[in-house]
């Protein structure tokens, strides 16, 4: 028999998740509304965790990266049965790729009821574990509790990445007793030192031309203090990209950017440090044929490097660049030399820069941008060409300010990483770069960011075309094809049709006070900038 005091402990699926997510410290939870998962908006609402429903799956998972990406802290998405999970997918995989921890919650069919035709029926996990680190099916409701426990600690572990979590609908509408209290989520600051540093201390010691490339896995490893602390008493330069942007100001003396393949080539010794070497880093070609690598990564890589580094190190990011503190020679002469090379690239870049034609050159529209962001602003990065010509000239001067796809290269995912970054930073200016491309995945999302009052402001570069495709085909062919785009379309009017504040830019001395005006709106704001089709983004990188 069941007695009163059995009864009261007895809570339903749904609360089960919150309360877990709230022990955890989450207080969002990004969806597209689905009955499979209405047991779960009900513990949320009672546990006070915000729900932010946006208007395609996809957009939730991506909110659910973006908030992790701004605060190191796992996001969290809840998508519904069939459609909804396959919606989130390409999110997903760009997370792993990414190492974004994350939990994505999946409304599943009722477990009584398996395999005879219920709505929306399919195993999710054989087809979302590839791209997930952990993808299980809760067996009962008191399996629920420990399984996003072990879900949330999985996404935080070294490689950090996203999780999955099927929830039979019968599961998270039937009640069950809720557990003790599980363990505190991993802290990146505890992983120990890596062993063998002793052989990178000995390389550092006599490198005269050393160099640093820092990327995304040394944010996550929250490794940026460490980092400058070892730049500046070695004297070290400091390349980076992905989410390592930022963990090191752009004014400061010993940052470089434009003098990347100068620093790279010409390294004695080069630390790389929660990058892999991929087509980023020209598989590793990036470097010159005698620079001696020092790789390090919180674990071991999930493939081999493409070019055998000297020494390898895998362990906790603070601990290990803290062991590589100490003094060595005297660079002072490479850093000038590196210094001198950076003022000349930039110095290159100001005719492009003060370029007055109309339609615009993108280098003149992230000029004008570039003068009225705040020194801590949020800039996402949801485009091609137009995009890469900002990860050129934007600088970021604090962790978690720059946010792009990353290596998967999904496009539609800014609005979500936007939304998700306006709610975790509501002080902060953020900016979503757009192209007229990118727009068309997820442009339905400014009405998300008009709904819930998220003040965010795009700048769109439309050139009516896919410049990252249509200019190399007709290099390669002399031709293209499915690379047009409508020209001049008024993506302005559409954002104003959903409730946000559109501004059109023809000219370039009508960008700052365009940019004044949806600052000011206190609505999300698009302000459609018509750049040129014909400038050719200088690319470099070989892709494959």
């Amino acid at each position: 028999m069941t007695t009163q005091a059995d009864q009261s402990t007895q809570i339903h699926g749904g609360r089960l998740i919150a309360r877990r997510l709230k022990a955890h410290g989450v207080s969002r939870l990004f969806t597209l509304s689905g009955g499979h998962l209405f047991s779960v908006y009900d513990g949320c609402r009672e546990e006070g965790i915000e729900i932010v429903d946006v208007r395609h799956e996809q957009a939730a998972t991506f909110a659910a990266e973006g908030w992790a990406k701004v605060t190191r802290e796992p996001g969290v998405a809840a998508l519904t049965a069939g459609p909804g999970v396959t919606n989130g997918m390409s999110a997903m995989a760009g997370a792993m790729q990414n190492h974004s921890p994350m939990l994505v919650l999946g409304g599943r069919a009722p477990q009584m009821r398996w395999g005879q035709g219920s709505l929306q029926e399919i195993d999710h996990v054989p087809f979302v574990r590839p791209v997930t680190k952990l993808a299980a099916t809760a067996d009962s409701t008191a399996d629920i509790p420990g399984l996003v426990d072990d879900a949330l600690a999985t996404a935080l572990r070294p490689h950090s990445g996203p999780t999955f979590v099927d929830l039979p609908l019968d599961f998270v509408f039937m009640e069950a007793p809720e557990p003790e209290g599980g363990e505190a989520l991993p802290d990146p600051l505890d992983e120990p030192v890596a062993e063998g540093v002793e052989r990178a201390l000995a390389l550092l010691a006599d490198a005269e031309r050393p160099v640093i490339m820092a990327g995304t896995d040394m944010y996550w490893g929250k490794g940026e203090r460490a980092l400058l602390e070892l730049a500046e008493r070695r004297g070290i330069p400091v390349f980076v990209n992905g989410l390592a942007r930022g963990c090191v100001p752009a004014d400061h003396e010993l940052f470089f950017s434009r003098a990347r393949s100068e620093g790279l080539k010409g390294a004695d010794v080069a630390l790389v440090v929660g990058v892999p070497m991929d087509f980023r880093l020209g598989f590793g070609g990036s470097f010159g044929e005698e620079t001696q690598i020092v790789v390090l990564g919180r674990t071991e890589p999930e493939r081999d490097h493409p070019r055998p580094p000297a020494v390898e190190l895998y362990g906790g990011m603070d601990a290990t660049l803290r062991a590589l503190i100490g003094d060595g020679s005297d660079t002072s002469a490479w850093v000038s030399h590196l210094r001198a090379a950076e003022i000349e690239k930039r110095a290159a870049e100001a005719a492009e820069l003060s370029d007055g034609r109309s339609p615009l050159h993108p280098m003149r529209l992230y000029k004008e941008l570039g003068e009225v962001l705040d020194r801590d602003a949020v800039i996402i990065g949801d485009g091609g060409d137009f995009v890469s010509y900002a990860g050129r000239v934007i600088d970021s001067y604090e962790p978690g300010c720059w946010l792009d796809p990353g290596p998967y290269g999904c496009l539609g995912c800014g609005p979500g990483y936007a939304l998700a970054a306006k709610l975790a930073r509501p002080d902060k200016q953020v900016v979503l770069l757009l192209g007229d491309g990118a727009f068309g995945f997820s442009g339905m999302e400014f009405d998300t960011l008009a709904r819930h009052g998220v003040n965010v402001v795009g700048v769109m570069g439309n050139n009516g075309i896919w410049a990252l495709e249509k200019h190399p085909m007709e290099f390669l062919y002399g031709y293209s094809v499915a690379a047009d785009l409508r020209p001049g379309t008024r993506y302005d009017q559409l954002v104003e049709a959903l409730g946000g504040h559109g501004e059109l830019v023809e000219r370039p001395e009508d960008v700052k006070p365009a940019l004044a005006r949806a600052f000011e709106s206190g609505k999300p704001a698009l302000v459609n900038v018509l750049t040129d089709p014909t400038v050719v983004y200088p690319r470099k990188s070989n892709l494959a």
